[in-house]
């Protein structure tokens, strides 16, 4: 793992004043700037995110700046290699808060780990496409699927999509693991029946007219009704620092705004920072998740949906009531909600 002090250097400066910029952009939508000198004082003035190629949680990078508006002088970014270390990373106390997929929140909880859910960041970012004629999730039963790892995000939301549905995931659904590109080429080719995929991958599959949509989490019932991505702590940070977790949620919350203001300056920003190559699938995926919208979902709700989806496919033993009683903090969201005027 590689934690440094993110923006070190000439150029690194130069992108700061891009996120600083970007981050003015919250006051331009009614955002109340932030109370943070009336307030007491920070616990901590570091704060470790994780670091990896994604489009879905753009508002973990743009809250740099607001983060340091905040009060936190020493933002770091832990390079991690694949989404799904997000949650090892934050067990291991190696990063501090981030934002992640509900459910595999959700079985952390479940397992014991030391992870508190705070707020919800926006629903939907995941699509299934298919191809040889199927249309609709039933008929999956039977066929091959595509995911980059087993017990990674895309299989476990596929996997209580299945359930959901009456299909088995561990005797119905035959799983091969492929990166993205590979994943790619076979449905393309038609030798893997369906992937499902999140941002960029849905924007390249539509771009190159591979497959066909199926379902998608952003606008298809239940699945839109409910936080896809939520803000996640590690336990002991959370317990420790409840001024700076606070503070650190409100630049979340605020960076989700950024994005749904400014699509296109938050596209251009997640390019020149390598998050993502293709600035038209940036910009198509910025615009189409619903990131103004944090406010009109029930967090709680969510949780004990994916929680209770779990629980049903054999994922999680523990109840949903459990799993918001252990893994769950909303002091802080409540907090904010009437303080950003949510």
């Amino acid at each position: 793992m590689d934690s440094k002090p993110a923006y070190a250097g000439s150029s690194g400066r130069r992108k700061f004043l891009e996120t600083i910029a970007l981050a003015g952009a919250a006051s331009a939508i009614g955002v109340r700037s932030s109370s943070a000198a009336d307030e007491p004082r920070l616990e901590t003035t570091r704060i470790r995110l994780p670091q990896h190629p994604g489009i879905c949680v753009a508002p973990l990078y743009i809250a740099e700046a607001l983060l340091r508006a905040e009060g936190f002088t020493d933002v770091r970014y832990v390079k991690i290699p694949q989404a799904s270390q997000i949650y090892t990373t934050m067990e291991a106390g190696e990063t501090d808060l981030s934002i992640g997929f509900n459910a595999p929140f959700v079985v952390q909880v479940d397992q014991g780990k030391p992870i508190v859910m705070l707020a919800g960041i926006h629903p939907g970012c995941y699509e299934l496409f298919t191809t040889n004629g199927i249309r609709s999730v039933k008929e999956l039963k039977g066929r091959t699927v595509s995911i980059p790892e087993l017990n990674g995000t895309n299989h476990l939301f596929l996997a209580i999509i299945v359930s959901h549905v009456g299909i088995d995931p561990s005797k119905d659904i035959k799983w091969v693991t492929q990166p993205p590109a590979e994943a790619i080429k076979q449905l393309a080719e038609g030798k893997v029946d369906a992937l499902m995929g999140f941002p960029p991958v849905p924007q390249e599959l539509r771009a190159k007219k591979i497959g066909q949509v199926i379902l998608n989490s952003v606008t298809d019932k239940p699945w839109s009704q409910y936080f896809c991505c939520v803000v996640g702590g590690n336990r002991d940070f959370v317990s420790k620092h409840p001024v700076a977790t606070k503070r650190a949620v409100r630049a979340l919350l605020k960076a989700n705004n950024v994005c749904a203001s400014k699509p296109e300056e938050t596209a251009r920003f997640l390019v020149d920072r390598g998050f993502t190559a293709n600035y038209d699938y940036a910009l198509q995926s910025v615009r189409e998740l619903p990131y103004a919208r944090w406010s009109d979902f029930s967090t709680e709700d969510s949780v004990r949906y994916f929680a209770l989806r779990l629980q049903e496919a054999w994922f999680i033993k523990s109840s949903p009531k459990t799993i918001l009683a252990k893994g769950t903090d909303w002091r802080f969201l409540d907090e904010l909600k009437k303080e950003l005027k949510a």
